[in-house]
């Protein structure tokens, strides 16, 4: 007997080992997508490290049979001293020890990473704040996940933590499926449940477990993370802010042209109102994209200046004979977190912001590192050209500069967007023209706009190729005829840019200083193109068709005192006084983005994928509650006593019933005779075959039918459920507990109470 007891330790000690290092790999894998989200860097490495260094503290602990608390307390000091050494060292002792000062460090450099994610746009760059949360973060989730795999002995309820959290990433910034991350991470979830199972010491147990229960949970576990993160994720509403605030309140700006999601969002909020002096509520723009790698829009990163103290946004400059009107707009933030201040075009000036906010005249946008839209009220002041049809045609869609990246093209794009763009403009003569000709076929009645087609047919995006199905297809939405109308451009050499912001609002009824107040809503968020005019600047243009206002320059002899302001757009399209009346107007196309069709009819399909998704998910314990029993019972009809018996002591589980490791099978049974009414012999035939399969194996064998063991213990099973209030029943069927409750874990046992009803 010493010996194999010896041999059992034995045994168990390296089988701790195993889920030791089970739980390492399964944490990096959570940690994988991350990248997604932080540039890999110096955080990346000290992750791994800690979490290395509290598992590898949490092991040694067990090694001298310390109590759980304390084991805890010692992976909670090790990991103290880890981020003290690494990112506070300066204001502790001996480098680890920390002091006042160094725990009055830690809520500047939680604050700051706050900022960092709020305000930052993803990849973000790995500071030393930003490292601080995540590694930080990282101990503290190896500390838990211990906790409750070593300890609890509960490892599907810490997979299923594990999983939530890598799918935080993915849901922050959506992508396309990270196909072999999400392999490892099921590879490494189902290898951990393996070493959990064989870390036990108990022989019957782990040879029950081992025959059906790692395989029933572990697939059902794996099932589960495979529907969330494949099926489920996509149909979540996506953030409102990627690159502005994911904690704060408002809705937010996404930089990054996926602005699909946000459209197709079936709630809109207001986020802005507007009030100006000019002839209509303007676009207001929050930053602009030059770059074109043939994939991605990436947004414009330029020099910026203090909007307080440094020389601002500069004037406009325009050739001597065209006309600058000014006006003032003001625009208050009602719901919208972000890092951009949505300005009317061309700003001269911005004053009223709170913070510090920086001022890039390259675009004549509004931004800060540290502050937020949210809750601001500011005036901006534009200067904005109004050329007559003969100067405008006269001028060159040229870019002065050679070498701007407005012009670029990427290499093997595909050869309709040139071909088209040389058809639709053959017949102009001027670049204006050619370019209103764009304007016009892509707004003449060939294209529909929709939000749902692009996405079904697989080019929901800005790249080359999604431009390519889009031409062909001829339906989809802002993205796809702004990026089109600029690769358009740039095959017929003129510098061209994506502008992000908002289309003109709706007219409230309000009035500010006798101006008219415009509303505008989330579902309004917008891209649209620009291309440069050598002596006039950036012009915008409109070729979505149905939404805002195209552009379009009166000749001069048509107004002798000079352009009229509200039908010439100049540096960014105006509606007209008669833009009510007007199918192009935007507020009467509000509910086209809202709705995601061209007709205002509301889609029930989103609804209603996200109403099956949940269900479906409420659904996933009861089913693979359903599977492990059947599991169970064709184990136990082959022979397998154990299996038998934890039909039961799963039922028990379910039902709030304690289920403790100090209790013997026989008084586990009279218990359940005694105090919840189960039959007395199919309890006394179930309760000999355990013991015998326990404690004389030998005689098990043709001892009892597997048969009859088997039907004794559902019948146990359909007597407790049977047998129990309505409302616990049903709980037990709808979420069973023993799904990620062990039989004698700590969880499992309790004070034991007298069958309720």
């Amino acid at each position: 007997m010493p010996s194999s007891e010896s041999g059992s330790v034995k045994r168990a000690r390296g089988g701790e080992t195993a889920l030791t290092l089970a739980v390492l790999a399964t944490l990096v894998a959570a940690l994988l997508p991350v990248v997604r989200v932080a540039r890999p860097g110096a955080w990346l490495v000290g992750s791994v490290v800690v979490a290395a260094l509290v598992l590898a503290a949490g092991f040694v602990a067990r090694r001298f049979r310390l109590p759980a608390v304390a084991v805890t307390l010692i992976e909670a000091a090790v990991w103290a001293a880890f981020m003290t050494l690494i990112f506070l060292n300066g204001t502790a002792l001996f480098w680890i020890v920390p002091t006042p000062e160094t725990i009055r460090e830690v809520p500047d450099l939680f604050t700051t990473a706050m900022q960092e994610i709020a305000l930052g746009a993803a990849p973000l760059q790995g500071t030393k704040s930003l490292s601080f949360l995540i590694v930080g973060a990282m101990g503290l989730l190896a500390i838990i996940v211990d906790h409750v795999i070593v300890t609890a002995r509960m490892p599907l309820l810490a997979c299923i933590g594990i999983v939530a959290v890598s799918l935080i990433p993915a849901i922050a910034v959506p992508r396309e499926a990270d196909v072999p991350a999400f392999v490892y991470l099921a590879v490494a979830v189902l290898a951990l449940l393996r070493a959990e199972t064989r870390s036990r010491e108990q022989p019957v147990e782990r040879a029950a477990e081992r025959t059906v229960g790692v395989p029933a949970t572990a697939i059902g576990i794996g099932a589960i993370a495979i529907i969330v993160a494949l099926v489920a994720t996509p149909l979540l509403p996506a953030p409102g802010v990627r690159a502005t605030s994911a904690f704060g309140p408002g809705s937010g700006i996404d930089a990054t042209l996926q602005l699909g999601d946000d459209l197709r969002r079936p709630a809109s909020v207001e986020v802005l109102r507007v009030w100006t002096d000019a002839p209509g509520a303007p676009y207001l723009r929050a930053t602009t994209l030059s770059r074109f790698d043939g994939a991605v829009w990436e947004p414009d990163r330029l020099r910026s200046v203090s909007l307080a103290t440094g020389p601002g946004l500069g004037p406009v400059t325009v050739a001597a004979d065209i006309q600058l009107s000014e006006y003032k707009t003001t625009v208050q933030v009602t719901n919208l977190g972000s890092r951009w201040a949505p300005v009317a075009y061309p700003a001269v000036e911005v004053t009223g912001l709170n913070g510090a906010w920086t001022a890039v005249p390259y675009n004549r946008t509004v931004l800060s590192q540290t502050a937020s839209t949210q809750g601001q009220t500011y005036e901006v002041v534009t200067d904005v050209p109004r050329p007559t049809l003969q100067q405008i045609r006269a001028l060159q869609a040229r870019s002065p500069d050679p070498l701007d990246q407005t012009t670029a093209l990427p290499d093997h794009m595909p050869t309709i967007i040139g071909e088209l763009a040389k058809q639709v403009t053959a017949d102009a003569t001027d670049d204006y023209d050619r370019l209103t000709a764009l304007q016009r076929w892509f707004r003449g009645g060939d294209f529909t706009y929709s939000l749902n087609a692009p996405v079904e047919n697989g080019f929901d995006g800005s790249g080359a190729e999604a431009v390519a199905k889009f031409l062909q297809q001829r339906e989809g939405y802002c993205i796809h005829f702004a990026s089109a109308f600029a690769l358009m451009a740039r095959t017929l050499g003129m510098p061209s840019r994506i502008v992000v912001g908002y289309l003109p609002g709706s007219a409230t009824g309000d009035k500010v200083d006798n101006q008219q107040v415009y509303t505008v809503s989330s579902q309004l968020l917008h891209a649209w193109p620009e291309v440069y005019f050598d002596g006039l600047g950036w012009v915008p243009f409109e070729p979505t068709v149905s939404l805002g206002v195209p552009t379009a320059f009166q000749p001069a002899s048509s107004n002798p005192i000079g352009p009229t302001p509200g039908a010439t757009p100049g540096a960014t399209p105006q509606p007209t006084d008669s833009a009510a009346a007007n199918p192009n107007d935007p507020n009467l196309v509000r509910d086209h983005e809202a709705s995601g069709t061209q007709t205002g009819s509301t889609n029930p399909w989103p609804s209603l994928s996200i109403v099956f998704g949940i269900l479906l998910l409420l659904a996933l314990p009861a089913v693979a509650r359903n599977v492990r029993n059947r599991q169970l019972a064709a184990a136990a009809r082959a022979g397998d006593t154990a299996s038998a018996w934890t039909i039961v002591q799963d039922a028990a589980i379910d039902l709030a019933i304690p289920v403790a490791a100090s209790e013997t099978p026989r008084g586990f049974a009279y218990r359940l005779v005694g105090e919840y009414g189960v039959p007395p012999a199919e309890v006394n035939t179930l309760l000999v075959a355990i013991e015998t399969a326990s404690y004389a194996p030998r005689r098990a064998s043709g001892f009892l039918e597997s048969d009859e063991v088997t039907d004794a213990a559902l019948a146990v099973r359909a007597s407790l459920l049977r047998n129990a209030p309505a409302s616990r029943r049903l709980l037990a069927l709808l979420a069973p507990r023993s799904l990620i409750v062990r039989p004698g874990s700590m969880y499992a046992a309790g004070a034991p109470k007298s069958r309720a009803g």
